[in-house]
């Protein structure tokens, strides 16, 4: 098997496009960008130890009232395994609640 990436494709907002957006009312659906925004800080830090972009993705996104973590991730974006010496890139990859509704995201960054 071979896994091919492609860009994620986005709302204006930043709101990765899936099926599951329908189930959002106004409210979840203002809150949700969160997701986005807060991998982008996480692209945006300096290269820092796995576990410290982690906790930076979970406090923004708990700045959103209604959402609530499932996981957040770092992995190896190669293998998607935890990072060793040898990694140099790194894919976040989130799971959030917003009441109902499961989103997923994800961002590649330079290890």
């Amino acid at each position: 098997m071979r896994i091919v990436a492609a860009p994620t494709v986005r709302e204006p907002d930043g709101l990765a496009l899936s099926s599951r957006n329908a189930y959002l009312n106004p409210e979840e659906r203002a809150q949700a960008p969160v997701i986005r925004r807060a991998l982008l800080l996480a692209r945006a830090a300096k290269p820092q130890r796995p576990a410290e972009l982690a906790r930076l993705v979970r406090r923004e996104i708990k700045t959103a009232p209604l959402a609530k973590i499932d996981y957040v991730e770092v992995l190896d974006a190669k293998t998607l395994d935890p990072p060793g010496p040898t990694t140099r890139e790194l894919v976040i990859a989130c799971a959030v609640w917003l009441r109902r509704t499961r989103l997923l995201d994800n961002i590649r960054i330079k290890a």
